[in-house]
């Protein structure tokens, strides 16, 4: 499918990804994917599942090898990097897992402290302190402070991950499945949320998802993949207005 031109004036990609392909075996997941993140935007990665989004944002961190194509990040490609230079383009990275990863036997407070003591050592208990308070009222759940994971629903448990990844002032946001597993309020909460955090912190995020309603909540520009592919790139409203039948059935 023909790609349509995007009215995108932004030069300043800090995430570029070139020909990547990557596969489990025999099963080829990603084939030749080209595609960039631009300073400040969402970027919404939609596709049926094993289409191949999951993978690709796994590379991006080094969580998964390829042999084949080039990720830059920062300007870095990650495939000459060593173990210290991928460190440290991670503490600049923040990775919303799908499950959300709290470690139950922490509080809250706990779970959000324990990755600023680890890239943020040179601050004092009480910039700490504040630092956990701050993140904790911008996703709305202060009075959660000293609460276990497993006194939380399933959406508290979305914005206390959301408040611990945003705690190291990331660069770049990763979202795997934000809304997965959720009501549609609380979706939809989540999804106003990753809006916010954006604007509020001047972000870049790419955001895979399948949830419509959240791509269209904060999508600045969208990729569709299929079957490992790139099958669409656009804005909103060139997606909505398609008139190609695997578009429609995701937009309808």
């Amino acid at each position: 499918m023909e790609k349509p031109e995007l009215n995108n004036n932004q030069t300043d990609a800090i995430i570029e990804v070139k020909n990547l392909q990557i596969k489990f075996g025999k099963q080829e997941v990603l084939k030749d994917v080209t595609l960039n993140l631009y300073k400040g935007e969402n970027l919404v990665v939609l596709g049926k599942s094993g289409s191949g989004k999951s993978v690709l944002i796994k590379c991006i961190v080094n969580l998964l090898t390829f042999k084949n194509g080039t990720i830059k990040v920062f300007g870095d490609d990650i495939l000459l990097m060593n173990r210290n230079e991928i460190s440290s383009m991670r503490k600049k990275i923040g990775f919303l897992f799908q499950s959300g990863a709290l470690y139950d036997s922490m509080t809250v407070k706990e779970n959000i402290e324990f990755p600023l003591r680890r890239i943020k050592s040179e601050l004092n208990e009480k910039e700490i302190d504040e630092k956990v308070k701050e993140v904790l009222e911008n996703v709305g759940l202060i009075d959660s402070i000293n609460k276990m994971p497993s006194q939380l629903s399933g959406g508290m448990r979305k914005r206390i991950s959301l408040a611990r990844t945003i705690v190291i002032d990331p660069l770049i946001m990763l979202y795997d499945e934000p809304t997965t597993g959720l009501d549609p309020i609380t979706a939809n909460e989540i999804s106003e949320l990753i809006k916010n955090i954006q604007e509020k912190y001047n972000t870049a995020s790419i955001i895979i998802t399948h949830d419509i309603h959240c791509a269209r909540t904060t999508a600045d520009r969208l990729v569709m993949l299929r079957e490992g592919e790139i099958y669409l790139e656009g804005n909103l409203k060139q997606f909505e207005e398609s008139k190609d039948e695997m578009i429609m059935s995701f937009f309808k």
